[in-house]
């Protein structure tokens, strides 16, 4: 059974920076892509990052393109999320995510495995 555990979310201010941190159970963690998603109060979850199986390849909602940097290091099968420049509309809780492919999608219906989520609250 695989488990993802997030955390580094917290309340900053507009213009801060955070780094949010996914750490994964099992031993085919560096198998698969990872995504990072988001669903503020009253919207659907959305897309906001994948990174495929290796690193080299990786994938942004426009909204966080610039700003948001996803990262993974396979030697601690953890995924991260940096987070800079963060504005109040960035304020969600954020999922972790693993798909059953290498490449990366954004689609979250092919995401098999989903973390608990982490609150990141961005005041004015």
């Amino acid at each position: 059974q695989v488990q993802l555990v997030e955390s580094g979310g917290g309340l900053v201010q507009a213009g801060d920076s955070l780094r949010l941190s996914c750490a994964a159970s099992g031993r085919t963690f560096s198998t698969y892509a990872m995504g990072w998603f988001r669903q503020a109060p009253g919207k659907e979850r959305e897309f906001v990052a994948a990174i495929n199986w290796n690193g080299d390849t990786t994938n942004y909602a426009d909204s966080v393109k610039g700003r948001f940097t996803i990262s993974r290091d396979n030697a601690k099968n953890t995924v991260y999320l940096q987070m800079d420049s963060l504005k109040p509309e960035d304020t969600a809780v954020y999922y972790c995510a693993r798909t059953a492919m290498r490449h990366v999608t954004r689609s979250r219906y092919e995401y098999a495995y989903w973390g608990q989520g982490t609150q990141v609250t961005v005041s004015s």
